[in-house]
């Protein structure tokens, strides 16, 4: 396996591209007073697009983000990006965070120095954890897979090899959204090799043996039951896109910048839990740069690239079951 150190480094002619793209931008029409409630809002759109050709610094932001330890691995001809961060403390334990879509490494940057180095943020130097935080397939500046199959167990795999070639023998695993299930796939291959998994996210929550149609006559478990129907009714239709034809979306979205920004961004707000509180409150929980840093990772990579795993875990949705369960303590 080859590692070698990574700076980013978008080239002029994709900013130039994106320009251009922003400028030439087709807005679609909105009902009168619609806000976000047919999708993302037409005025938000066009505020955020007019920052982010105007006021928005890529070059700036690209020079903040290469100040955090950086590289790329070869794993099976797929040049894999990560952030490699290594802990203050006497021991550090080794910890693989994986992020989700439309996520990336960006959202990790703000509990990376709370992990790296507790004590200096009131915390002790003994729970301090080498951290690395690999980039999905298709994700900023990891390649896309040009082949079928690559699930979270395939991700998964990679990110054991990775670690074993850093040297670690034994490290935790986190993750929310997709990097929960490749979490629990790390938990379920290598249960010798991880000391515990924490996710903030039940990956399959809406698989476990038919769980979403299943009625149950316990009142609090129906309740429940009710409440993952309506989410999905209502907020299940990106996923089921991408899970059928994520190429034919594709296109759309490597077409045009604010086409991707609208899919992205909207997922943002929605799933927020200041969604209620309009357009500020959703901007003071991610910053308005931050957003635009997160989109355009998905610009300069692979859009078409980053959804394929909704197709293939589709395929192979994971499996969790007496006989096949998480060893490791899990969180």
């Amino acid at each position: 396996m080859m590692i070698d150190k990574f700076q980013i480094a978008v080239a002029d002619a994709v900013l130039d591209d994106l320009r251009r793209r922003l400028d030439a931008t087709r807005w679609p029409d909105e009902v009168d007073g619609a806000g976000w409630d047919y999708g993302t809002s037409l005025g938000y759109m066009q505020a955020l697009a007019a920052y982010w050709r105007n006021g928005y610094d890529w070059r700036r932001r690209e020079a903040d983000l290469n100040r955090l330890p950086q590289f790329r691995a070869t794993l099976d001809g797929l040049k894999v990006h990560f952030v490699h961060q290594r802990g203050k403390g006497p021991k550090p334990l080794p910890l693989v965070i994986s992020h989700g879509w439309p996520g990336s490494f960006v959202e990790m940057r703000r509990i990376l120095p709370l992990l790296t180095d507790p004590a200096a943020h009131g915390g002790n130097a003994e729970d301090a954890f080498d951290v690395v935080i690999p980039s999905l397939p298709g994700v900023g500046f990891t390649d896309p897979a040009r082949e079928r199959g690559m699930t979270p167990q395939r991700i998964a795999d990679l990110w054991a090899r990775l670690m074993a070639e850093l040297g670690y023998d034994r490290y935790g695993a986190q993750g929310g959204d997709w990097g929960s299930a490749i979490s629990l796939e790390l938990g379920l291959a290598q249960p010798s090799r991880i000391a515990g998994i924490h996710l903030n996210f039940i990956a399959g929550r809406f698989l476990f043996g038919g769980t979403i149609n299943q009625t149950p006559d316990d009142p609090v478990a129906r309740a429940y039951i009710d409440r993952l129907r309506a989410w999905w009714d209502s907020e299940g239709g990106y996923n089921h896109q991408q899970a059928t034809r994520p190429q034919t979306l594709g296109f759309g979205l490597t077409d045009s910048p604010v086409g991707l920004a609208a899919w992205i961004i909207e997922k943002f707000r929605t799933w927020s839990d200041r969604a209620s509180d309009g357009d500020d409150g959703f901007e003071a929980v991610f910053g308005r740069d931050e957003l635009l840093d997160n989109v355009m990772l998905y610009w300069a990579g692979s859009i078409a690239g980053s959804t394929r795993i909704y197709l293939e875990s589709r395929a192979r949705p994971l499996n969790l079951s007496p006989g096949n369960r998480v060893t490791p303590p899990v969180g």
